[in-house]
């Protein structure tokens, strides 16, 4: 089983991906699932112009990010939240594929450096994946304060609590990933 996890921030001095890599740690130290990070820092995509279906000549780099996106089982979705929404690198990606995200499990972990954890982006980005048919897992992971609570290495704070709600959220996701592979028969 192979899990994406989609960073999303290209900002200079992000703190969402701290918790990016405490999920492929996580992921990784329990065996559950071949953990991989898709970074939008390493992308830098250009402002979206079209979706990929209706390119000419899509880049090198956007076949690449299709490719893990495609192969990938299950993706955990590391977003922060910018003044109530999500940032426009992932809005650009989201709209730069279209069948890819179809039926595709998708967990989504919000963060933010103040006390709600990214509550409010919830709603829209719930809806962008809503309206192109991913299917979003039953589990949110909301991360607020996370300057204080992950190091720059995706270490938390308190390791056993975050573990422990991490155990939940991902076995969500894996959960999703299972039954969406019965139901395709290719378990």
């Amino acid at each position: 089983m192979h899990i994406l996890i989609l960073s999303a921030s290209v900002r200079q001095g992000r703190n969402s991906h701290r918790v990016a890599l405490y999920f492929q740690q996580y992921i990784r130290e329990n065996e559950l699932a071949e953990a991989e990070i898709a970074d939008l820092n390493e992308y830098q995509f250009p402002v979206f112009e079209e979706r990929l279906q209706y390119m000419s000549n899509p880049g090198e780099k956007v076949l690449r990010f299709q490719q893990k996106i495609q192969a990938a089982d299950g993706i955990v979705l590391v977003t922060p939240e910018y003044n109530g929404g999500y940032p426009a690198s992932l809005k650009n990606v989201v709209d730069l594929l279209y069948k890819e995200w179809q039926r595709k499990p998708i967990a989504m972990a919000t963060v933010s450096a103040g006390p709600f954890g990214g509550a409010q982006v919830t709603t829209s980005l719930l809806f962008s994946l809503w309206k192109i048919g991913a299917w979003v897992v039953p589990a949110m992971f909301p991360v607020a304060q996370v300057q204080n609570n992950y190091s720059e290495e995706g270490i938390p704070a308190d390791k056993e609590a975050t573990d422990k709600r991490a155990q939940k959220f991902i076995g969500e996701l894996l959960w999703c990933i299972k039954a969406k592979q019965l139901m395709a028969g290719t378990s």
